[in-house]
């Protein structure tokens, strides 16, 4: 039977420079679980990392590992596993070597550190560059250098501070995937730190959103696209189409706006109230052409801009009221052209303002 590792974060305060960092973050990570870390840079996310690891202290709150305190336990003591954005590999070593160093610092066997290294290279596909010179490799192939090496020591946990940032696009998407793999291969508890929202849904069981010190929401990706908790969560993942709006009535729930009247999904479970003010989040596809004779259209628009995205036409439509509005259609849109667009109604989202 396999046994539940977990990590606990209890209320964690962090204080640089006389302003609070870290407003008490409490959080849990279990084996096999990838959480990824959300956030823009400046944060707290390393910090929050280093702090895991035993780097930093907190002002307050506790680490706890299998609801054992060990916020005092020094860095070496903990197991755990830190991986760099900038990897941290040594030049004038090869990958075996690399791989080998963390071992070697803990005065592991000769050939358990052998048999470990080969093991840790197999996991990342890098077993036949054992003898190359780091300096001689890819940025791809040094990032799975560095996996290995972390993974090596058999961390109980393991830490990634935004390791793929530093590669170009297409090879970053093809590593999440064999990132993925590895992490759930290994059942090592994982904290994937990154401010790239597309890196976090390739990668994460669950995600947990960092924003001026405090988490706003934590949830499986699927679910904080599906139900954020507020517009600054709506907004960091990229949902462009947010606008204020009034409750006109709660059952069915129907709100106004500028632009028109809408039936929007509830996407928290309290109450609103008739006249509350709301954001109303329309969705960026699943938006329908029509040509107003069959049915009537939602928001009609003038193309202000249409640029061709590969699989979908990114179109920039002004409204009446001079609201602009981001939707990915099927087909190319003229610029000046009016276009009659209807929102199905459980792809708006209602928000409480």
């Amino acid at each position: 039977m396999t046994v539940d590792h977990y990590l606990t974060l209890n209320n964690i305060q962090k204080e640089y420079e006389g302003q609070p960092l870290l407003k008490g973050i409490s959080l849990e990570v279990h084996s096999g679980e990838v959480l990824c870390l959300l956030g823009r840079s400046g944060s707290g996310k390393s910090t929050l990392l280093r702090i895991i690891a035993g780097i930093e202290q907190p002002d307050s709150g506790g680490v706890l590992w299998d609801g054992v305190e060990i916020t005092g336990v020094p860095t070496h003591l903990r197991h755990f596993g830190l991986m760099f954005q900038d990897y941290a590999l040594f030049p004038h070593k090869n990958v075996a070597e690399n791989v080998a160093f963390g071992l070697r610092m803990q005065n592991q066997p000769k050939a358990e550190i052998t048999i470990k290294v080969k093991a840790a290279l197999e996991k990342v596909n890098m077993l036949r560059f054992a003898d190359r010179r780091v300096t001689d490799l890819s940025g791809g192939e040094q990032q799975r250098v560095a996996l290995a090496r972390a993974l090596a020591a058999e961390p109980r946990l393991l830490m990634l501070d935004e390791p793929l940032s530093a590669l170009d696009r297409s090879l970053r998407e093809q590593l999440q995937q064999e990132l993925r793999r590895v992490l759930h291969e290994s059942g090592i508890p994982a904290i994937y730190v990154t401010h790239d929202q597309d890196e976090a849904l390739a990668l994460g069981d669950r995600m947990a959103l960092l924003n001026d010190g405090n988490i706003i929401q934590t949830g499986k990706p699927e679910d904080i696209f599906r139900r954020p908790a507020n517009r600054w969560v709506a907004q960091f993942l990229g949902m462009k189409n947010i606008y204020p709006g009034k409750v006109l009535s709660t059952a069915p729930l129907r709100v106004e706006t500028g632009f028109g009247k809408f039936f929007p999904r509830q996407v928290i479970e309290s109450p609103y109230e008739v006249g509350q003010n709301i954001w109303l989040v329309l969705p960026g596809a699943g938006i329908i052409f029509t040509t107003g004779n069959d049915q009537t259209p939602d928001l009609i628009g003038t193309c202000r801009e249409c640029n061709f995205k590969g699989d979908h036409y990114q179109v920039c439509l002004e409204l009446g009221n001079g609201a602009l509005f981001t939707f990915n259609l099927e087909r190319c849109v003229n610029i000046n052209e009016s276009v009659s667009l209807i929102v199905p109604p459980e792809n708006s989202i209602c928000l409480k303002a």
